[in-house]
């Protein structure tokens, strides 16, 4: 739906690279520290930037592939839930 769009979209994105909002996104220095200082810190980034911009939803768990031991890449896995606020407001139910 449109709230994980909007999710998807700002973990995607990298801090400065939208014109009007610099802060939108995850800060992209994070890409050359040793890998447990990068994953405590994209963890950081990633509930940040959810809870600033991204309100109707919350971050359950900021969880990280296996890859990272093989091919160096550092994936996160990103589980949310929708607020019950929210959902009372449209009127429906949704489960993420």
């Amino acid at each position: 739906t449109e709230i994980i769009q909007n999710v998807r979209t700002i973990i995607s994105t990298t801090q400065f690279s939208v014109p009007l909002d610099r802060r939108f996104g995850i800060d992209g220095t994070i890409v050359d520290l040793p890998l447990p200082v990068a994953m405590a810190r994209i963890s950081a980034e990633v509930i940040r930037a959810i809870t600033e911009y991204e309100p109707r939803c919350r971050v359950v768990s900021v969880d990280f592939e296996e890859t990272f031991t093989t091919e160096g890449r550092l994936t996160p896995k990103v589980s949310i839930a929708i607020k019950e606020e929210w959902l009372e407001r449209i009127g429906g139910y949704e489960a993420v």
